[in-house]
């Protein structure tokens, strides 16, 4: 399973990113969703607009064989919703990607995230680094 990130803008100043977000519309995109497209959830959310465009990213969860493959339905999927759905008419797809998830993992590798294999030794149950658990 894979999360794509689809990034959409308004056609215009009107209406804004606050006229799509909501679970109705999330509820729509999926049920526009077609089988082979394999879309197992959608939520909607405004993006960061760490660009200075104000938009909409559609996180779109589907399965697929390849990153390239997901990317590539998710892209056709916006394409066809925002032509077919009243509420996205007009608007423009910018970008589809996967999410980098590298602040998870530098949290894991910092040690102050969850106990778990990746944290530093020794493990408290032990002082030997190398302990078999």
């Amino acid at each position: 399973m894979y999360l794509i990130h689809a990034r959409i803008q308004p056609p215009g100043p009107a209406p804004g990113p606050d006229a799509v977000i909501g679970p109705g519309t999330a509820r729509t995109l999926l049920a526009a969703a077609l089988p082979q497209e394999r879309i197992e959830h959608v939520v909607v959310h405004r993006s960061d607009g760490d660009d200075g465009l104000d938009g909409v990213v559609l996180g779109v969860f589907l399965l697929a064989e390849r990153l390239e493959d997901a990317e590539c339905t998710v892209a056709a999927f916006c394409r066809r919703t925002a032509e077919a759905l009243p509420v996205l008419r007009g608007w423009t797809l910018s970008s589809v990607n996967a999410p980098l998830v590298a602040p998870f993992y530098e949290r894991l590798l910092d040690g102050n995230g969850p106990a778990g294999r990746i944290r530093p030794l020794p493990f408290s149950s032990s002082e030997n680094p190398f302990h078999p658990f």
